[in-house]
């Protein structure tokens, strides 16, 4: 490994950094946030450093976990309160680039709230994203992911949390970032059983199957993401037509990944309010 790598992980571990400025560090080595990403994965640090750190700091447990989907084992990063529960659960949706550290801090801090953060895998019919070569292969991969597989593999992550003997039975919501936002709108039109879903800066479905939604909705979007936010107005009528409950937000000057605290479009102010929106609304939803 670099030396200049090695050097980034000792003080990191040592708590010497945060784990904000150990990204900014580790990209700046590799060159790339998506890079950096894929170095975590592949390398196994993202399970043996930065879940490790961050859970034991969290005072929480997290684990990766493999459970049944419909013909294929699927992956994923499960992380929850160290009492006794029973909690209720999260489902956690990842953007275009797969599970990577971003998503499990998510869970992580899900967790550190009192919920069952399970963040799903949705390349796991394709090898799961820590098996993919390349940044590239990672993109590339997502073609093969359909609607239909989507919401398959996540109803599999539904029942597997609801046969969990830590997660209160029928309290379960969901949390999607970017490409994730998305299919997290979509899941929300494709299970009647969800209590809740946080749509952060996704596209909205059809309305059409908007009409199919039973759960709640909250949404926080960028200003300049001009491609999603310009829907807002359409979303906000046809859902308020179809009598849905759909609580929105646009962050003046947040462009889009605004809550990736990884990349270079974070902001701060703007993710520290989405990220309280999203616990109320939890809280009110899932108890």
């Amino acid at each position: 490994m670099d030396p200049r790598i090695e050097q980034i992980v000792k003080s990191y571990q040592e708590r010497k950094i945060n784990r904000r400025v150990f990204f900014e560090r580790l990209i700046a080595v590799v060159g790339a946030y998506p890079l950096a990403h894929h170095l975590l994965e592949t390398s196994g640090m993202a399970m043996s450093v930065l879940s490790q750190v961050e859970s034991e700091a969290a005072s929480i447990e997290s684990t990766a976990v493999k459970y049944p989907g419909e013909g294929v084992t699927l992956e994923g990063y499960l992380s929850r309160p160290q009492g006794t529960g029973p909690y209720p659960a999260v489902i956690v949706l990842h953007e275009n680039r797969g599970l990577n550290d971003h998503i499990r801090d998510v869970a992580r801090r899900l967790a550190s709230q009192g919920y069952v953060a399970l963040a799903v895998d949705l390349l796991s019919r394709q090898g799961g994203t820590g098996s993919l070569a390349d940044p590239d292969a990672a993109r590339a991969a997502f073609r093969n992911v359909s609607d239909d597989d989507v919401v398959r593999d996540l109803n599999s992550a539904y029942n597997y949390l609801q046969s969990h003997a830590m997660v209160r039975q029928g309290r379960t919501g969901v949390i999607g970032f970017c490409w994730g936002g998305q299919r997290c709108f979509l899941y929300a039109t494709a299970n009647p059983n969800l209590k809740a879903a946080v749509v952060f800066y996704g596209a909205t479905p059809e309305e059409a199957a908007l009409a199919n939604i039973q759960a709640p909705v909250l949404a926080n979007y960028g200003e300049t993401d001009q491609r999603i936010t310009s829907r807002i107005p359409e979303t906000e009528a046809a859902m308020r037509r179809l009598g849905k409950s759909y609580d929105f937000k646009i962050y003046p000057g947040a462009g889009h990944a605004f809550f990736n605290d990884t990349g270079d479009r974070y902001d701060e102010a703007a993710a520290a309010d989405a990220w309280n929106r999203t616990l109320a609304f939890f809280k009110n939803n899932l108890g």
